[in-house]
């Protein structure tokens, strides 16, 4: 599968009611994870797998995160004016990542409906999907390995990593069976956010997919799931059960930013990590706990 060719989508339309009120104006895919917006490691991500082509799916008072991609030549110019050259690249880097389109979803009827949204852009044509929840490191790439997967095998692939059988409620939950690859499994069975006991394994699907387009006909007849909403999930699950669904297995750096604690446990460790942060961050941390 040609990555160039390959479209991807990043819903990005629900009102982030867990960070108010930080995101009563400022949507919360612009929330800075150290020095970014959580958006812009999504559309890095998806740039680093070679996909150019990407469709962001918006809801009301989104307008920050299309003028984040925008070029701004009033502060190019004045950094230039100013020699500094390291912010001037930093700020033209996140103008020139991709061709990056916009959609409003309309009403906010879940993320399937979102989906569904994208169909006239994407075509008919395997495409990408990225949730901004969930960043995942660039030390440990994942959608290429999806993508790969996808052609070999014809069909969509979801993205799965094992958690605490405690919180498999918070995810849908797979089941599946082994293949050829022990990174690989196909899934046989998908549940939203199950109790623990309904479970069918602990392997979660995370915010990463990459769908074939019989997906849009199916979700054109899904009726609304959990919470009044139409759910990729239950999608899936019809597929999976017709002409089929893998799974690949993550054990790489995945960053939670969907509430407020996972997200400045993001932050910590993603600066911990930096060169130019982690060498006074990590001996201050050490300190810090140890006075707790």
């Amino acid at each position: 599968m040609q990555p160039a060719k390959i479209k991807a989508v990043i819903p990005a339309a629900g009102l982030g009611t867990r960070f108010l009120p930080a995101t009563k104006a400022m949507p919360k895919e612009m929330l800075p994870v150290v020095d970014k917006p959580a958006i812009q490691y999504v559309v890095e991500e998806a740039t680093n797998a070679g996909i150019r082509d990407i469709l962001v799916i918006l809801g009301r008072n989104k307008n920050a995160l299309s003028n984040h991609f925008d070029a701004v030549p009033e502060l190019e110019h004045n950094l230039t004016k100013k020699g500094d050259l390291k912010k001037l690249q930093s700020v033209m880097h996140s103008s020139d990542l991709a061709d990056i389109h916009f959609v409003r979803q309309g009403e906010p009827k879940g993320l399937g409906h979102a989906v569904l949204r994208a169909q006239a852009h994407v075509g008919d044509s395997t495409f990408a999907v990225l949730l901004g929840d969930d960043l995942i490191d660039e030390r440990d790439p994942l959608l290429t390995k999806m993508l790969d997967e996808s052609e070999k095998r014809g069909a969509s692939v979801v993205a799965l990593m094992e958690v605490d059988p405690d919180h498999i409620h918070l995810y849908g939950a797979a089941a599946v069976e082994p293949t050829d690859d022990p990174e690989v499994v196909k899934v046989t069975g998908l549940v939203e956010k199950p109790a623990k006991e309904d479970a069918p394994s602990n392997l979660a699907v995370i915010g990463r997919y990459v769908l074939t387009p019989e997906i849009f006909s199916i979700l054109e007849h899904t009726e609304p799931g959990k919470g009044g909403e139409i759910q990729l999930t239950d999608a899936l699950q019809e597929q999976a059960e017709g002409s089929g669904v893998y799974g690949v297995i993550f054990r790489g750096r995945r960053y939670d930013t969907g509430d407020k604690l996972d997200y400045i446990k993001a932050i910590v460790q993603l600066a911990a990590d930096r060169e130019d942060l982690g060498p006074d961050l990590r001996p201050w941390l050490k300190d810090f706990a140890a006075e707790l």
